[in-house]
């Protein structure tokens, strides 16, 4: 099914309706089906992509490079060393520069309302890479995996451990009601999703006719999961209190005997990465025979080259 997402940002998964996700992942599965079979296209051939990081990376950077890079475009890598983003210029100046020379800009770092601002003034497509509040291309990702190792995830049971306030929990909450998957968040009531979120992502949930529920018990949690995912437990810039994150988290620690809880022995474990093991998750989970965290990473690429082609061809 044809669509025309040209010139549109993705700054949230909020952004996309149910039938734009559906047409980015069966984009997604013909291009990557077509970068395996060895097919090689130019279609970002004199195109250039301005990529901003306030925050290290490893698999946001790679996949945004190699997907614009291999399609014959320029991506320019910038980072806070490198422009006045914020310091000497505001943003709204930047935005406003970068795109008259750019095509498409990428930006992963702190707050939400720095994307938010970039995408108000630059003019062009303006993909969210990763933000405190969410982590849009990740869960596309993610949902592409699932597909590939499941089939179709309306229905599915997804239950996310550990931190439910952070980007990921709130990203893969909306990219479940959307899709009609159940979502479970299990995680202690003082690190639980903000409650306006939480409404309005149930509410896309009753339309989809699937559930989102929140809940620190694992007995409640647990059963019937196809997939438990969890996130490290201190995000990028929260490293003051981690000795009692630690602490509050580690009764959610992903390990043997959590799978078993989910009484599904086909159950995945995912998990966005970098992962710190022995924390979050154990290492014979993550290196387990359930584990497709390796499948997520590199659906990054193809997930990030379909959302370019379609907002920026």
């Amino acid at each position: 099914m044809a669509m025309n997402l040209r010139g549109r940002h993705l700054l949230t998964l909020l952004d996309l309706e149910r039938p734009e996700i559906r047409y980015l992942l069966d984009l997604a599965h013909t291009l990557k089906a077509e970068r395996l079979s060895g097919q090689h296209q130019r279609r970002f051939e004199g195109r250039t992509l301005a990529m901003l990081f306030e925050k290290r990376s490893t698999r946001t950077r790679c996949a945004f490079e190699t997907a614009f890079g291999e399609e014959g475009g320029h991506p320019v890598f910038l980072s806070t060393s490198d422009i006045q983003l914020g310091v000497k210029e505001s943003i709204e100046d930047t935005a406003r520069v970068l795109g008259r020379m750019f095509d498409g800009i990428m930006f992963r770092g702190f707050e939400q309302k720095t994307v938010e601002k970039l995408a108000k003034y630059a003019g062009i497509p303006v993909f969210n890479g990763l933000t405190d509040l969410y982590h849009p291309t990740q869960v596309l990702a993610d949902l592409l995996t699932i597909e590939e190792c499941v089939g179709d995830v309306r229905g599915l049971k997804l239950v996310y451990v550990g931190d439910g306030r952070n980007n990921m929990a709130n990203s893969l909450m909306i990219g479940s009601a959307l899709t009609g998957m159940n979502c479970t968040i299990l995680a202690p009531e003082s690190l639980q999703p903000a409650k306006d979120l939480l409404g309005t992502v149930k509410k896309i949930a009753d339309q989809s006719d699937c559930e989102i529920v929140v809940t620190p018990e694992r007995k409640k949690a647990l059963p019937g999961a196809d997939i438990v995912y969890t996130d490290v437990w201190v995000s990028m810039g929260e490293e003051k209190g981690i000795k009692e994150r630690e602490a509050l988290l580690e009764p959610y620690r992903v390990d043997k005997e959590m799978m078993a809880q989910t009484q599904n022995p086909e159950c995945l474990f995912m998990h966005c990465l970098p992962a710190v093991k022995g924390n979050e998750v154990t290492f014979e989970v993550i290196e387990g025979p359930n584990s497709v965290v390796w499948d997520e990473a590199e659906n990054r690429k193809h997930t990030i080259k379909s959302l370019m082609v379609a907002s920026m061809l």
